[in-house]
């Protein structure tokens, strides 16, 4: 259940919809952000590098105005660890420090002066780290000190004979910006599922009211021309939509009934005078007579006969192909109607010598009209009654088959001409030697696609035809 629920979900137009413009939102806000990230990076680097310069030109000067007596690295050291309270104390959750400064003062013209060292106790490993870089006089740069996993930014400066060299540890400002991203990536992810959830709500709102269209439409073209739209008071384009539809529904309704009145008049007028001149015939053939004129009367009587049911025909195929054909739908048993049928033609059939085969699985249900679908079986046993020669072979299968109850009839015959291929259900359509109107597999495609299914014609490798009927499975059998 749930990974139909899920199915359902993707193919929905708003879950599409709102992933992109999440997708969007969201890249925009990260694209946002990685701009604030550089510059807060950049401010950062700058603020340092100032302090850096500002404070190694003070030590530089200090340590250049200072006698170089015993007081000397005592007074440098001193304003030098003033310097490094400066820097603010930031620690880390384990409370860490995370700023650490250190201060060098070397004079290379004195090989025998210690040089002055104010910073960690590893200071072997900063004057090493210095000397790989080789770091002149300039604005500061960046070293990697052995044991350290930051860098440090170093300014160097020489007055007087003297270098100075003053540095600040990069952690504080990377912890700082890794702070900041952390913290936007929880609200990044955060905007974004509340982003969807709106977005999808929104969307899902606005595409209910064309689903309800969709419906509406749906019940139109199967069960009449009644249904109409709710219109919101709103006016806003689905509504116009709506309103829009609703008046093409009302004169489409209008055209249908007048269809139908025309058709009916029609039929009306024709039967009547038919049915009169058959039953002038009957009572004539009743008559004692010459037998010659009355088998000429049967004659004509079987004529208007095909002439009535060629009208039926013609007129029912006019509504079908109009969405007017009226369907009273139930439920069927699909598989009753075509045991009966075969039953009923099973005489005719055998007095051709054709031989019948039927596979036909049990309770196959249909929500169709039962008239019309026993006239369509009718005309494809009929059809193949007509057109097949002497001694042919009809296998009749019923099956269900993902969601459709499918009716297959094959015989042994020659088969649909060339020139007809897949023109077979076209009105008026038949082979040249054909006896028929070329209406009755017209009739069959029409019936099916007025319940939603259709009618399929093919020919099998070895010779003959295979005509097969589709038709959606009731509601009822699939639940």
């Amino acid at each position: 259940m749930f990974s139909n629920m899920h199915r359902d979900l993707r193919t929905t137009a708003a879950w599409r919809i709102s992933i992109w413009t999440t997708l969007a939102f969201a890249l925009g806000t990260a694209g946002a952000f990685s701009i604030v990230y550089f510059l807060v990076a950049q401010g950062l680097r700058e603020r340092s590098d100032t302090w850096l310069s500002g404070e190694a030109e003070v030590l530089a000067q200090v340590s250049a105005d200072t006698p170089s007596d015993r007081l000397y690295k005592s007074i440098v050291r001193e304003v030098a660890e003033l310097a490094a309270q400066e820097v603010p104390d930031e620690r880390n959750a384990r409370g860490e420090s995370l700023n650490s400064v250190f201060f060098l003062a070397t004079n290379p013209n004195n090989n025998d002066d210690s040089p002055l060292w104010v910073g960690p106790s590893s200071k072997d490993a900063f004057i090493s780290a210095i000397q790989r870089a080789a770091l002149t006089p300039g604005p500061p740069k960046s070293i990697k000190v052995e044991g350290y996993r930051q860098t440090f930014r170093v300014v160097a400066k020489a007055q007087n004979g003297k270098n100075v060299y003053l540095g600040l540890s990069d952690h504080g400002a990377i912890h700082l910006l890794h702070t900041l991203a952390r913290r936007f990536l929880m609200l990044w992810g955060g905007m974004f599922l509340l982003g969807f959830v709106i977005s999808y709500w929104s969307a899902r709102r606005t595409l209910h009211r064309v689903e309800r269209i969709t419906e509406t439409v749906a019940r139109i073209g199967t069960e009449g021309l009644q249904e109409r739209l709710p219109e919101p008071v709103n006016s806003d384009e689905i509504s116009r939509l709506a309103k829009t539809f609703n008046r093409m529904l009302d004169r489409l309704q209008s055209s249908v009934n007048q269809l139908r009145t025309v058709t009916g008049g029609i039929a009306h007028d024709l039967k009547s005078p038919v049915t009169l001149i058959r039953g002038t015939l009957e009572s004539a053939l009743c008559n004692e007579g010459n037998e010659k004129w009355r088998d000429s009367v049967g004659e004509a009587i079987e004529d208007l006969d095909r002439l009535l049911q060629l009208l039926n025909t013609t007129l029912d195929l006019a509504e079908a192909e109009a969405g007017a054909l009226h369907i009273d739908r139930a439920p069927v048993d699909f598989s009753d109607v075509v045991r009966q049928l075969v039953d009923i033609y099973q005489p005719a059939m055998a007095e051709h010598d054709h031989e019948v085969t039927t596979e036909l699985e049990k309770h196959v249900v249909v929500d169709a009209d039962v008239t019309l679908l026993n006239r369509a079986v009718s005309n494809l046993l009929e059809n193949e009654l007509t057109h097949l020669p002497e001694g042919c072979r009809v296998k009749i299968r019923l099956r269900s088959h993902q969601g459709s109850a499918a009716l297959v009839i094959e015989d042994d015959g020659p088969g649909f001409p060339p020139e007809i291929g897949n023109q077979a259900f076209k009105r008026f359509v038949k082979g040249k030697h054909s006896p028929g109107h070329g209406l009755g597999l017209a009739f069959v495609d029409a019936v099916a696609q007025a319940h939603g299914g259709c009618a399929q014609v093919s020919g099998r490798p070895e010779g003959g035809a295979v005509i097969t009927l589709l038709l959606p499975i009731s509601v009822l059998q699939t639940a």
